[in-house]
């Protein structure tokens, strides 16, 4: 690798998926892979023996700029999909499944040609263990093809977006262990009852998996416990009642708490003021909000004003591990979002694809 650039440390979570990821390395593939820092977080995962990168584009281009950059290509996989010999498996698989659908699709070879679909069957059918693209591409585009080409979770009513950001030293409040767990950051407008309860669950457990621990998910509101009635917070109420009945039918380790204001989930002095002499507690660790607009603005204003490090987004409701990137996206946060998707792998890997060969 190149002696000019340099990856930051390891941080509170970083570290332990890198430890573990090298005990379990995992096959990550980029969709965007004609992008420099592709290039070097490819370099870096093998430098760390954290997983084996594959990376989607044009080989001649791709090497070249390796070479440009003295960047190393040793046990980095390139592939152009239109030419790999995967396209004509893929489309086959493509073909049955729309049948069986009762689609007709005109060009199913020049469909999964795509980059993006072509990663996303990769995943689903076992060429590789984990996706991970968008720093070239628009959102809309990683998750159409995840969402058309990776099998759903059947209890799961629609995909979504999960963040997972690390405070930096000066940010208070940010959870328990400094980690904060952000949903919907990327698909639903104005998610309904079911589905902002199925929100708080799926994310619920993605912070136990991370965690090792009983995680406390908060259904965010601009009103907490009644003391604004509108639509809006009784949308809240209805999908916290809701959730809190999913845990605990299925036995599921996790706290919800809802309707909350923001200072309430997370700062304890607040709650304490605002919830007539009940404990607080930890604070929160999960933040569900009530609309898209709500989460992707908090997303935002807590990476570029608080500097809060971020990964993902994580793209949940999927059989399979994928995570859709932003084109802003940092070396660190593309190296920890396929380290989270690496981490995915592993379980998902005991909940579905066991079951599907059972």
């Amino acid at each position: 690798m190149s002696d000019s650039f340099s990856f930051p440390e390891a941080n509170a979570l970083t570290a332990k998926l890198y430890t573990k990821l090298k005990r379990h390395p995992k096959r990550i593939v980029f969709a965007d892979g004609e992008d420099i820092r592709v290039l070097r977080v490819a370099a870096k995962m093998v430098e760390m023996e954290i997983a084996v990168p594959i990376l989607l584009g044009n080989r001649d281009r791709i090497y070249q700029m390796a070479e440009a950059e003295g960047i190393s290509m040793l046990f980095v996989n390139v592939i152009e999909p239109s030419t790999s010999s995967e396209v004509s498996l893929f489309c086959k698989r493509l073909e049955k499944v729309s049948r069986y659908q009762g689609k007709e699709i005109a060009n199913p070879c020049e469909i999964v040609s795509r980059p993006h679909n072509f990663a996303a069957m990769m995943v689903q059918y076992g060429h590789a263990d984990g996706m991970v693209a968008g720093n070239q591409s628009m959102p809309a585009t990683v998750f159409r093809a995840a969402m058309t080409m990776i099998k759903p979770i059947k209890e799961v009513p629609t995909v979504f977006g999960a963040m997972i950001l690390v405070a930096p030293p000066h940010l208070q409040h940010f959870g328990k262990d400094g980690i904060l767990f952000l949903a919907d950051c990327g698909v639903i407008p104005t998610p309904d009852v079911k589905q902002l309860a199925s929100i708080a669950v799926q994310t619920g457990d993605l912070a136990r998996h991370f965690l090792a621990r009983t995680p406390k998910v908060a259904m965010l509101s601009h009103s907490t416990h009644g003391s604004a009635n509108t639509e809006s917070s009784q949308r809240v109420v209805a999908a916290t009642e809701l959730a809190r009945q999913k845990v605990k039918k299925n036995y599921l380790d996790m706290q919800i708490e809802g309707e909350l204001q923001a200072d309430v989930a997370l700062d304890p002095e607040a709650a304490e003021q605002k919830l007539e002499g009940k404990p607080a507690g930890n604070p929160a660790d999960v933040l569900v909000f009530p609309t898209l607009d709500a989460g992707h603005i908090s997303l935002k204003l807590l990476q570029h004003v608080g500097g809060a490090q971020n990964y993902g987004q994580i793209i949940m409701g999927l059989t399979r591990p994928a995570a859709q990137v932003p084109r802003t996206v940092s070396e660190e946060t593309l190296l920890g979002t396929a380290a989270i998707v690496g981490i995915r792998a592993i379980e998902f890997h005991n909940l579905y694809l066991e079951k599907e060969r059972g």
